[in-house]
């Protein structure tokens, strides 16, 4: 984001130093500059999906290894559950085992989906409010652009259009770099197995929902 406002800045000095001495290529170069806006919005947005795509990984992979496990020992505890069980085992009937695996087995994976869910969806709408606020800017930079590159091609006095031009070219990226900073920080947690997993989903969820109420203000 800081070359994106540095190339923006030197075009708009360059540009509204005086239109007297404004050189032909000049509103060539400004147009020029906005499709290279474009190009970098997009390299943009593609470098946070990836980044997002690989803590959605991480936390597939948390709930694979760490909570899948975790949530089947529990279920299997269950006295009517281990009771079924137990007599399935005892029983050495392979038919009876199929059966109860056939009505077990949805019910894991439903609850093994929703956990999924739970926490892979809160990073889904991070990552839409990031690039909300991304595309946002980027088109603040694109208008601040086109009037840079209409005032050069009429060579109309713009003196006076000057200071409120630089006041409006920076875009302010801070939230949108501490939103990332912040989602990545909490996966990790989330995935240390250091500590007891139950706190470490409570913190994420608190984490996250943090991460999107700043996001909003």
């Amino acid at each position: 984001m800081k070359t994106l406002k540095v190339v923006v800045m030197i075009v708009t000095l360059a540009s509204l130093t005086g239109c007297a001495s404004i050189p032909q290529e000049a509103p060539e170069l400004s147009s020029e500059l906005g499709k290279r806006i474009a190009a970098i919005e997009e390299s943009h947005i593609a470098l946070l999906r990836r980044f997002m795509d690989e803590k959605r990984k991480q936390v597939d992979q948390f709930v694979k290894t760490e909570w899948t496990p975790k949530f089947a020992e529990n279920y299997f505890k269950q006295p009517n559950v281990n009771k079924a069980w137990d007599e399935t085992v005892k029983g050495n009937n392979p038919n009876d085992r199929l059966m109860l695996l056939t009505l077990v087995g949805p019910k894991l994976q439903e609850e093994i989906n929703k956990k999924r869910l739970e926490l892979i969806k809160p990073l889904d709408e991070i990552e839409k409010d990031i690039e909300r606020r991304l595309r946002d800017e980027y088109r603040q930079a694109q208008a601040m652009n086109n009037s840079i590159t209409s005032f050069l091609a009429s060579a109309a006095k713009v003196a006076e259009n000057r200071d409120r031009l630089l006041r409006a070219v920076g875009i302010e990226d801070a939230k949108i770099k501490k939103a990332i900073s912040d989602a990545d920080v909490a996966v990790q947690k989330l995935t240390d197995q250091t500590s007891e997993s139950a706190g470490r989903f409570e913190e994420f969820k608190k984490s996250i929902n943090e991460v999107k109420a700043e996001l909003v203000k």
